[in-house]
C-alpha cells in the first residue's frame, strides 16, 4: 500500500516539475516581451502629442466647426463601444477586468435608454459576450501580441464610419493603460467625439503642451478650412488612440502574464517542496513496517525454535 501511494506522489512530483518547466518559460519569453513592448509606446507618444497639439490649433480657429466633433454628448442614444483584450489567456486579471467593465458600460448606456453597437479585439472578447447574452456587432483577432498601425486603421476604419455617417452619437473604447511595470488600469476613453482638451486625461507629454487659446503667440493659415480639417483630424485621431491602445494593451498583457507565470512557477515550487516531505513520509513509513515485519518474523522463529 505504502509502496502504491509513493509510486503515485512520485508520478504527481514529475508533472509538476514538467509544468513548472513550461510556467517558466512563459515567464521569462513574456519578460523579454515587456522591454520591446514599452520601447514601441514611448516610440509611439511623439505622434499622439502632435496629434493633440493639431487638435487644440484646429479646434481653437473654429470654435464653431470643432462644436460638432468635440465635446461629450448630454444624452447619446446611439452608443458604440470597442473593448481591447487580448488574444490568449494565462494572464491574471488582465482580460477579465476590460470585458466586465464593458459589461458594466454596456449595461449603464442600455439603462439610460441608448441603443449600444460593440466591437471587440482579442479572441477572448467573443465568447465571454456570447456567453452573456450580448450581441457583438464585429470582432477582431490577431493583432494583441505586437500590433501594427495598419491593424489600428482596420479597427478604425469600422469604428468611425457609423459616427462619420452621423449615425452614432459617442464611441468609447475600454482597454488596459500601461502607466508602468507594476500598474495598469483599465480605462473607458471617448473617442468620438473627440474629448475637450480640458476633459481629456492626463497624459505623459501632452499636459504640458502649450494650450491653443486665444493668448497662443504667432499665427497659422489652415488648407483646408479648419472644418474640413477636423473633419479629416476625426478619424485619424481614432487611429492614434485605438494604435495607442493596442500598444499599451500588449505591454499590459506581457507584465500580467509574467507576474501570473512567476507566481504558477512558485506555486510549483511550493507543490513540489509539499509533495516531497509526503513522499519522503510514506518511504519512511514503508521502510519502518518492513523493518517491523522483519523483527516480528525473528521473534517469531526464535520463540519457536525455544519451544
Amino acid at each position: 500500500m505504502a509502496g502504491g501511494q509513493e509510486r503515485v506522489l512520485r508520478r504527481r512530483i514529475r508533472s509538476v516539475q514538467s509544468t513548472r518547466k513550461i510556467t517558466k518559460a512563459m515567464e521569462l519569453i513574456a519578460a523579454s516581451r515587456i522591454v520591446r513592448a514599452q520601447a514601441r509606446i514611448a516610440a509611439n507618444r511623439p505622434y499622439r502629442v502632435g496629434m493633440e497639439r493639431i487638435l487644440r490649433v484646429t479646434a481653437a480657429a473654429d470654435p464653431t466647426a470643432a462644436k460638432k466633433l468635440l465635446g461629450t454628448p448630454e444624452s447619446p442614444t446611439q452608443v458604440g463601444v470597442l473593448a481591447v483584450v487580448g488574444d490568449r489567456g494565462l494572464a491574471g486579471s488582465y482580460n477579465s477586468g476590460v470585458l466586465r467593465a464593458t459589461e458594466r458600460l454596456v449595461a449603464e448606456h442600455i439603462r439610460n435608454g441608448a441603443q449600444v453597437t460593440l466591437w471587440t479585439v482579442g479572441k477572448k472578447a467573443p465568447g465571454y459576450f456570447r456567453y452573456r447574452g450580448i450581441e457583438t456587432e464585429r470582432s477582431f483577432a490577431g493583432m494583441a501580441d505586437r500590433p501594427e498601425f495598419d491593424d489600428a486603421r482596420l479597427v478604425a476604419s469600422v469604428v468611425t464610419a457609423p459616427f462619420v455617417a452621423g449615425e452614432m452619437d459617442l464611441v468609447q473604447m475600454v482597454s488596459t493603460r500601461f502607466i508602468s511595470a507594476g500598474t495598469q488600469r483599465v480605462e473607458v476613453l471617448q473617442m468620438l467625439p473627440l474629448p475637450l482638451p480640458d476633459e481629456a486625461d492626463g497624459d505623459e507629454g501632452i499636459d504640458t503642451l502649450p494650450s491653443a487659446g486665444p493668448g497662443t503667440v504667432g499665427y497659422t493659415e489652415f488648407e483646408p478650412e479648419p472644418e474640413k480639417l477636423l473633419a479629416e483630424l476625426a478619424p485619424r485621431a481614432a487611429e492614434s488612440e485605438i494604435f495607442a491602445a493596442l500598444l499599451e494593451g500588449s505591454a499590459s498583457f506581457f507584465t500580467a502574464q509574467q507576474r501570473a507565470m512567476a507566481a504558477a512557477t512558485d506555486n510549483a515550487d511550493e507543490l513540489v517542496r509539499t509533495l516531497t516531505r509526503v513522499m519522503n513520509r510514506a518511504r519512511q513509513d514503508a521502510i519502518t513496517t518492513e523493518i517491523m515485519e522483519i523483527v516480528g518474523g525473528a521473534e517469531a522463529l526464535r520463540q519457536s525454535k525455544g519451544a
